[in-house]
């Protein structure tokens, strides 16, 4: 049984994973780390990782960016694999994720959809096919409780987009005034409002027709799901960095 510590167990995405893992007859959640643990749970939580008594096989993290340095650490000194579901790590934090890397196994990834990869994928083949012909602009719409943007999803997408024209496409997030005519950039917008789980639209506009691919998540146990699945395939893995192309090109 692979024994997996929750750090924001007590937020919605901490309870998601806790319902999935119950009966689970691989995995099993048996401690949390959260400034509030959540009602009626049946394992320790602690407020921070120095308090942690338990050992854990892997750590699975949906909370904030503010965790970070702390459970990294945690994670090196014993050696026990990460993995990284918040999203909106700054530059600094992002070179400590890759240090901490070369120490122990973490797996990163914006989004643990299995659609949503699938649509990384897709978007860099059409940009490649599309080509320059055809401008590129990512819509992405989250919950009002959101505080991120824009999200670390519509970035992978532009990424791979921007593989196809060898990273040269610079980034315009919104637009306002007079910009201009448009160059050779990708934009991204954001919309925040209501409970919007998660949707992602990528349009490829040329000379009189439209290509758009989407992806839309109804529930965000989609998510705690893809994360657990990434916490059983991590357990073993040797030190390195891992995203959802290597799991899923291993399952």
């Amino acid at each position: 049984m692979i024994k997996i510590l929750i750090c924001g167990i007590g937020g919605k995405m901490g309870g998601n994973i806790l319902s999935l893992l119950d009966g689970d007859g691989e995995a099993c959640a048996v401690c949390g780390v959260d400034l509030h643990a959540p009602e009626n749970t049946k394992i320790p939580v602690y407020p921070s990782f120095g308090e942690v008594k338990e050992i854990p096989d892997v750590i699975i993290d949906f909370s904030s960016p503010a965790a970070l340095q702390g459970e990294m650490d945690w994670a090196v000194k014993h050696g026990v694999p990460v993995v990284l579901a918040a999203t909106g790590y700054d530059g600094n934090q992002l070179k400590f994720i890759d240090e901490c890397a070369k120490k122990t196994a973490v797996f990163k990834t914006a989004n643990f959809s299995l659609g949503v990869n699938l649509l990384v994928k897709l978007v860099r083949e059409a940009a490649e096919v599309l080509g320059e012909k055809f401008d590129i602009e990512i819509i992405e719409k989250h919950h009002n409780l959101k505080t991120d943007a824009p999200s670390g999803t519509a970035l992978m997408l532009a990424d791979s987009a921007n593989k196809a024209f060898g990273g040269g496409k610079k980034y315009v997030y919104g637009r306002c005034g007079n910009t201009g005519k448009r160059g050779a950039e990708i934009g991204l917008h954001a919309v925040r409002g209501g409970n919007i789980v998660g949707e992602h639209d990528v349009m490829f506009a040329g000379e009189d027709e439209i290509v758009t691919l989407s992806h839309e998540a109804s529930s965000k146990k989609v998510f705690a799901a893809g994360s657990i699945k990434a916490a059983k395939w991590i357990v073993g893995k040797p030190r390195g960095k891992y995203d959802m192309t290597d799991m899923l090109k291993n399952l």
